[in-house]
């Protein structure tokens, strides 16, 4: 779950107190969202989560330790957190995980942050703009775009891409593209596979509404590849490929990098 939807989840199901919600001063972090996040670093040592990109997964072990309850869990993720941080250089041996003091922002919650501004821009955009961006992050990952669907009707495909500018190599990659709100449904999935005809097709399918999750089934399922992309997803690709795009295709989506200095954690 992205950490900006289990902290509502939170909110709906944890009464918290006039100290939790306190905001601190300079940085305005709420008391009990730093707490939470330096506390996680007790489970993800246990190897009960995982964070990563702004999304919390639990894992296996973390779904079958759940069975301990509360206070059984907290001690045993405190255990393995021990046993972690012993095997540490010495470097890292004084490092406790203790409550937030008031100016502490922990770096995901700067990333939640940055995440959420970009997703704002990428809202704004119509759906002709959002198709540009997608195309360009296809070349910024080595693909050729011949075909980008000018404005008009939908004909099912909005973007081909190429491995080589004939596309004589595969795969050979048609991309579907729905930048609403709502998610997209399993018909739209399947029309998509449809189109996946000659050997070598590829399917891509980028919903910065998601996908329900009868249409992420159908993916998985299906004897052809299709590939769903959501929004927090293209965020992430976009990140990581940003740097080999040209320089006009970065302007659609500028990003600046901020460096901190890395931790254990």
């Amino acid at each position: 779950m992205p950490v900006r939807d289990l902290l509502k989840e939170i909110e709906k199901e944890v009464d918290l107190d006039d100290w939790a919600k306190e905001r601190y001063g300079r940085s305005g972090n709420v008391r009990w969202e730093s707490i939470l996040h330096l506390m996680s670093i007790y489970y993800v040592k246990a190897g009960y989560l995982v964070r990563k990109g702004g999304i919390w997964h639990l894992t296996p072990e973390g779904e079958e330790a759940l069975k301990l309850g509360a206070d059984r869990l907290f001690e045993q993720a405190k255990v393995a957190y021990a046993k972690w941080k012993s095997e540490q250089p010495d470097t890292h041996k004084d490092e406790t995980v203790a409550e937030p003091t008031a100016e502490i922002l922990p770096y995901e919650l700067i990333e939640q942050r940055a995440i959420e501004g970009l997703e704002k821009f990428i809202n704004a955009k119509n759906p002709y703009e959002f198709q540009d961006l997608v195309a360009a992050m296809l070349r910024g990952m080595g693909y050729y775009t011949p075909f980008v669907a000018p404005k008009g009707k939908d004909g099912g495909v909005d973007i081909v891409a190429y491995r080589d500018p004939l596309g004589t190599e595969s795969p050979r990659i048609q991309i579907q593209i729905k930048h609403r709100q709502s998610a997209a449904p399993v018909q739209e999935v399947r029309q998509l596979m449809g189109l996946l005809q000659k050997e070598g097709d590829v399917g891509i399918f980028v919903s910065t509404g998601g996908f329900s999750p009868e249409a992420r089934a159908a993916a998985r399922s299906s004897h052809v590849h299709v590939e769903l992309i959501d929004l927090h997803r293209f965020i992430n690709l976009w990140r990581e490929f940003y740097n080999k795009l040209k320089d006009e295709d970065k302007s659609l989506l500028p990003l600046r990098p901020i460096y901190f200095l890395a931790t254990s954690e």
